[in-house]
């Protein structure tokens, strides 16, 4: 089968290359020249482990190259990006996917599947995508078959989760359906869930949105516990204890183009039946704030000038600052313009100066969570004038031992102590 993937990102070039080492003739498709020049010498431009040996074996088998306009095809499969608008809701802006589709139009031929693995607002497929092919002469579940099989993987993990993963296959059809669970069949082995393209869409954005809320509750019982005294990581253990519930982790706000992104969507398509979905989103936007609260308090209190940020990605062992509250504390810390501020991130090559991050520093403010800082010990302080650490992230809570640690459940309960020269 030949399968053009438009859209070479975080999500395009992985199932681009998975397809390609599964035997499948495949042309990745991108707007950008460079990112098709370096792929086709095997070299990618997102982190994502196994991504770049993978990239090369689907080279070394002549399965995979990039280039910049598309061509005729079996299969389609649309994966670009979908920002927020700049509207009251944030809705989804749906101009990527429709000028990618408008590209295949002149390409497409009868017995052709178009995929839509873009997230989008609920009802895109049938009012947005499937007019776009009738227009131009197609009986879509007849001529084409049009369906919308969202992503549901975790960077860091995605060769895995895309062959492991269950699969839904939203058709705009029956038949629709049947067609791309066909392709996906040629290296899924979770499940192939097929339902109608709305209702796929709408659940692909419930599943972040439920983390979302879930997360909005961990941030929201962060602050009240703090207010009454009581360690709020230890009362989040202890709750998820009970066999029934599992709160999630609280941090410094909520990245990513999913869950900071995918709840609008929903939010923009129906504003009065949605209430705790915007709160959830107000809560989770307010803790750049809340980190920046706590971190000006905890540097009043040691008498600090020098803050050292460890991470500026939204999440662990990635590349990825898509939306990330890190780069939102940064900013507020930058406009206090009070602290001399340095970075140190493993992931960004401007910044993975260990020593010369730390050097002279007060305050070590960890709002990424890479591995390497769940192994932080006493001997990486060295340089520091001052050894004290708020971990946001709050992923040395049952490791490091050092006495001025702080976490977002012990920020309010535990006092500051002044290290004997």
């Amino acid at each position: 089968m030949k399968i053009i993937v438009l859209g070479l990102g975080y999500i395009g070039l992985p199932t681009a290359v998975m397809f390609a080492n599964h035997n499948q003739e495949v042309i990745g498709v991108d707007i950008n020249k460079t990112v098709v020049d370096d792929l086709n010498q095997g070299c990618t431009h997102i982190e994502e482990p196994g991504l770049s040996e993978a990239l090369r074996l689907a080279i070394n088998k002549n399965n995979f190259r990039a280039q910049m306009e598309v061509e005729e095809a079996d299969a389609f499969i649309v994966s670009v990006p979908t920002p927020n608008n700049n509207d009251v809701f944030k809705s989804c802006n749906m101009d990527y996917v429709q000028q990618a589709v408008r590209s295949i139009i002149p390409v497409l031929r009868q017995g052709n599947t178009v995929i839509i693995e873009s997230t989008i607002s609920p009802c895109s497929t049938e009012n947005m995508i499937k007019p776009l092919i009738e227009n131009a002469g197609f009986a879509v579940g007849k001529d084409v078959f049009l369906a919308h099989c969202p992503e549901r993987v975790l960077p860091g993990n995605i060769f895995y989760e895309l062959e492991y993963n269950n699969r839904i296959i939203g058709g705009v059809s029956e038949a629709c359906s049947h067609h791309g669970a066909k392709i996906y069949s040629l290296f899924t082995k979770g499940e192939l869930v097929e339902t109608s393209a709305s209702a796929a869409e709408l659940s692909k954005l419930m599943e972040n949105t439920y983390r979302d809320v879930n997360i909005a509750l961990a941030n929201e019982l962060i602050k009240t516990a703090g207010v009454l005294g009581i360690d709020g990581l230890e009362v989040v253990k202890l709750a998820n204890k009970h066999p029934r519930v599992n709160i999630h982790t609280p941090g410094p706000g909520v990245g990513g183009h999913c869950l900071a992104v995918d709840p609008y969507f929903i939010i923009a398509s129906s504003p009065d039946t949605t209430p705790l979905m915007q709160r959830a989103r107000e809560i989770n936007k307010s803790m750049p704030d809340f980190v920046l609260k706590e971190t000006k308090e905890l540097m009043r209190q040691i008498d600090g000038k020098k803050i050292t940020v460890l991470g500026i990605t939204y999440k662990g062992d990635t590349d990825d600052i898509r939306e990330s509250p890190a780069l939102e504390v940064l900013k507020l810390l930058e406009a206090e313009n009070r602290y001399q501020l340095t970075i140190y991130d493993p992931y960004i090559p401007a910044y993975n100066d260990w020593k010369e991050a730390t050097l002279d520093s007060d305050l070590l403010l960890i709002l990424s969570d890479h591995q390497e800082f769940s192994l932080l010990d006493e001997t990486r302080l060295e340089y520091m004038k001052q050894a004290v650490i708020f971990d946001t992230k709050n992923i040395l809570v049952d490791s490091l031992k050092t006495s001025n640690y702080f976490n977002l459940g012990n920020i309010r309960t535990k006092r500051y102590r002044k290290e004997k020269s």
